[in-house]
């Protein structure tokens, strides 16, 4: 099935991250001339970085000066504070790689309206990749249709992951969640892009896909490809309300069952009690402040209400 048109909003990301794919580009073929910063250890951000989001921000605020923007280099500082409308911007999701030459890394926009994605695109520039959605009209990969994968059994199952490294991250919780899942599925791996993985879960290149410690720019536009798929998102305990938590897990709905079922025990849900302490970005794309653990609203469900399983392939 061919997507004949785009939503207009859909064409503005599509150029935007065109745009910020041709800068991402032409600085790939000189990296020794990149002057590189470091936020805190092992978290690299580029002048490409900057770059990149300057004119992704530049050309969705040229066609859409009233939204909002939560950038990962920029925060909330361009756009419309209070709008309904919040484009989640990461520029170059994979900056280490990035900086030595390895070709796993992408741009990645969602438009959230209310704190629901509707819009979502995701660009690899290196195989000039594009991954995109609106909701209710299905996720493409250039003009191919995704669909999840339909593998039903762990041992069969291919999982993507990423590991924390900042700190403060838990390491030795990590280590141990990695074993359990690693004994039970086929093979694990770990490319270092979140939102290109979560665009190979949608494509059914992976089975499923899980981390922690991600923010709302590495999830909001690869939650809704995956959807758009078929697929699951929720966090560790198979809520809706993984944008809040920084923990992600992803798949198809057979393989995402199971690796809940694992993963629960390892869940940090937020407490009530730290979201007063919680930074301003902490609400996931401007919605209105969610509980801070959400009601069981299981994502299965939810799935089934917005997308309905009939959908058209």
């Amino acid at each position: 099935m061919l997507q004949t048109s785009h939503h207009p909003m859909l064409n503005v990301a599509i150029k935007a991250a065109r745009a910020a794919g041709a800068i991402i580009n032409r600085a790939s073929l000189d990296l020794e001339a990149l002057r590189i910063n470091t936020k805190s250890p092992n978290d690299f951000v580029t002048e490409v970085d900057h770059a990149a989001e300057g004119v992704i921000i530049e050309t969705l605020l040229g066609a859409y000066p009233d939204h909002g923007i939560l950038a990962e280099e920029s925060g909330r500082t361009h756009g419309a504070k209070h709008s309904e409308y919040v484009w989640i911007i990461d520029p170059l999701d994979g900056t280490t790689n990035f900086i030595h030459g390895l070709p796993m890394y992408c741009v990645s926009i969602a438009l959230a309206h209310r704190g629901v994605v509707q819009q979502a695109v995701v660009y690899d520039p290196t195989r000039n990749d594009l991954f995109y959605a609106t909701k209710g009209r299905g996720a493409f990969l250039n003009d191919r249709r995704l669909r999840v994968s339909k593998r039903t059994r762990m041992s069969d199952a291919l999982i993507g992951t990423g590991f924390p490294f900042r700190r403060g991250d838990n390491f030795k919780r990590y280590v141990k969640m990695f074993e359990d899942v690693m004994q039970v599925c086929a093979g694990l791996r770990r490319p270092g892009a979140a939102a290109l993985d979560l665009c190979y879960v949608a494509a059914g290149y992976y089975d499923a896909f899980f981390e922690t410690g991600l923010q709302p720019w590495d999830v909001a536009a690869g939650s809704l490809i995956i959807a758009e798929a078929g697929g699951l998102v929720g966090n560790f305990t198979g809520e809706a309300d993984f944008l809040h938590q920084r923990e992600v897990v992803a798949g198809n709905p057979k393989i995402y069952a199971q690796l809940v079922t694992m993963l629960s025990p390892y869940t940090r849900v937020i407490k009530e009690e730290d979201v007063a302490a919680a930074p301003a970005t902490a609400p996931a794309a401007g919605a209105a402040p969610a509980p801070a653990v959400a009601k069981k609203r299981v994502a299965v469900r939810i799935k089934r209400d917005e997308q309905g399983d009939d959908a058209p392939v």
